[in-house]
C-alpha cells in the first residue's frame, strides 16, 4: 500500500536527510505505519505490501545502522512549519514514559509511571524515558485549538544505568537545554518562548536558555523573590557584597494581599481566578528578571498555583494563557501511543531505539501538517447519532483520512470501470474508514 501522492510530496522536503535507498526505505516504512496495526518494523512491512521487495534486514538497518540524523530530520520537519509560525514561536518540552519489556534493550530503566501514581502513591515502570520538544501551533481548520508538532528527541537514561553501561550522565532538564540549544541559534531572526513544567524551570534550564530564548514554567508557593539582582555596593562597609537585593514577598504572601479577577478561556473551559503579579528575581538565578504570577483558582476545583516567565514584560493574563497551551504535549502522547504505537517497536539496540519510537512522534506532526494542508477538504465526520457534540475532527479522524484518500488514489489508479466500480472505491474506503 502506499500513501496519497500530497502526503509522499509532502515527505520529499525531507530526503536531504538520507541517502536516496535509506529515503526509499522510509518511505515505504511510513506507508506500512499508517496501515498496520502492530507497528514493528516486520509489520510495516507487511502493511506496506513490501514483502519480497528487498530483504527484510534492509529495513531494519534504517533503524540500526544507516547514516542519517534524527535531529537533522526533526530539524527538516520544523521548516515545513515556518510558513505557519508568527513572530514568537511557542516551544514546549516534557518526558514521557514509553513501557519496554527485556533487560538487553538499550537504555531501558525504572522510570516514573504518571499514568498508574497518584498523588499518595508514587509507582515506577520498566522502559524508556523519552524527553520531547515540541512546536505549538493553531492551524485555520481549527483556530480554537492548539497542536504540539514535536520535532527533537532524547533518551533519558537513568544515573545508575549510565553509570553501569559507561554512559555520560544528564538530567532531564539538561536534556531539554541541549535540544534548546540545538534549535534556536539555528533561527537567531525567530524569537521563541518554552513552556514547561515545573521539572524543567529549575535553574539548570534557566541559566542557559539560548539568547532568542524565553521559558514559562511554574514556581513554589514558597520561592524567595528579591527586587533586583544586587544593589549597588556601599565601599564604607566592608564584608562580602550582597549578590541579591531587597526580599520581597513570597507568592504565597502575595496571594494574601490585594487581588484582582480575570477571565481565561483555557484547557477548554471559561475559567475563573484571582491573581497577583510582579517583576521579581528569584534567590537560584538572581540576573535575570521574571513575571510572577500567583493564582487563586476560583474554578475548577484545583490549589493556589504560581507561574512565571522571562518575558517579564508580558501581563499577568499572557503568562497564564502561554503555560496552558502545554496541555498540547500531553494530547499529542497520548495519540502518539494510541493510534501510532510509540511503544511498540521492538528494537534493542542502542541506534535501533534511539531512532525507532521517535518516529511515530515525527509521523504524527507530519500528519497532523498534511491534514492541516490538505486532508481537512477530504474529511467526512463519521455518522454518530449518538454522538452529535463532535464537530472536529481528533488525530484518530485524521489518521483515517489519510488511510482513506490513500486507498482512494491507489484504487483509482487501476482504471476500474464499469457500473459497480463506484460502490467498490466506496467501500473499500468506508471499510479502511471503519478499521482505523
Amino acid at each position: 500500500m502506499t500513501l496519497v501522492p500530497s502526503f509522499t510530496d509532502l515527505l520529499q522536503a525531507l530526503s536531504p536527510v538520507m541517502t536516496a535507498p535509506s529515503f526509499n526505505s522510509f518511505l515505504t516504512i511510513l506507508a506500512g505505519w499508517v496501515f498496520t496495526r502492530r507497528h514493528t518494523v516486520t509489520g510495516m512491512i507487511q502493511a506496506a505490501n513490501a514483502v519480497g521487495s528487498k530483504h527484510h534486514s534492509s529495513f531494519h538497518r534504517l533503524f540500526a545502522q544507516a547514516a542519517w540524523s534524527l535531529d537533522e530530520l526533526g530539524l527538516a520537519v520544523f521548516a515545513l512549519l515556518v510558513w505557519l509560525l508568527g513572530e514568537m514561536i511557542i516551544l514546549t518540552v516534557d518526558d514521557t514514559l514509553a513501557r519496554k519489556r527485556g533487560l538487553k534493550v538499550f537504555g531501558v530503566g525504572m522510570h516514573h509511571d504518571p499514568l498508574l501514581s497518584t498523588r499518595k502513591t508514587a509507582i515506577t515502570n520498566w522502559g524508556h524515558s523519552w524527553v520531547v520538544l515540541g512546536v505549538v501551533l493553531k492551524f485555520p481548520f481549527r483556530d480554537n485549538f492548539h497542536f504540539c508538532l514535536p520535532i527533537l528527541f532524547r533518551l533519558y537514561i537513568s544515573k545508575q544505568t549510565a553509570g553501569r553501561k559507561k554512559l555520560l550522565y544528564r538530567t532531564r532538564p539538561e536534556l531539554a537545554v541541549e535540544m534548546l540549544q540545538l534549535l534556536c541559534p539555528r533561527h537567531d531572526n525567530r524569537h521563541f518562548n518554552t513552556v514547561a513544567d515545573s521539572a524543567y524551570g529549575g535553574q539548570n534550564v534557566l541559566r542557559n536558555l539560548p539568547a532568542n530564548c524565553d521559558l514559562t514554567s511554574r514556581l513554589t508557593l514558597d520561592a524567595r523573590l528579591y527586587d533586583a539582582p544586587a544593589p549597588p555596593r556601599n565601599s564604607r562597609k566592608g564584608g562580602r557584597p550582597r549578590k541579591r537585593g531587597t526580599r520581597l514577598p513570597t507568592p504565597q504572601q502575595m496571594l494574601k494581599g490585594k487581588l484582582r479577577t480575570i477571565k481565561l478561556n483555557i484547557y477548554g473551559r471559561r475559567d475563573t481566578s484571582r491573581v497577583a503579579d510582579r517583576v521579581a528575581h528569584v534567590h537560584a538565578v538572581p540576573d535575570r528578571p521574571l513575571r510572577v504570577v500567583a493564582v487563586k483558582p476560583l474554578t475548577g476545583g484545583r490549589t493556589d498555583q504560581v507561574f512565571f516567565s522571562t518575558a517579564h514584560t508580558a501581563s499577568a493574563k499572557q503568562v497564564l494563557i502561554w503555560y496552558a497551551m502545554r496541555w498540547s504535549i500531553e494530547t499529542m502522547f497520548h495519540d502518539s501511543k494510541g493510534s501510532l504505537g510509540f511503544e511498540e517497536p521492538q528494537g534493542w539496540t542502542r541506534q535501533a531505539v534511539q531512532r525507532t519510537a521517535p518516529t511515530a512522534m515525527l509521523l504524527y506532526s507530519l500528519i497532523v501538517l498534511w491534514f492541516a494542508r490538505e486532508g481537512h477538504r477530504y474529511y467526512q465526520p463519521p455518522q454518530r447519532p449518538w454522538y452529535i457534540g463532535k464537530v472536529h475532527a481528533s488525530f484518530a479522524d485524521m489518521l483515517a483520512t489519510l488511510r482513506g484518500q490513500s486507498v482512494e488514489s491507489r484504487v483509482s489508479s487501476m482504471g476500474l470501470s464499469g457500473q459497480g466500480s463506484r460502490n467498490v472505491v466506496h467501500m473499500l474506503i468506508n471499510a479502511v474508514r471503519l478499521a482505523a
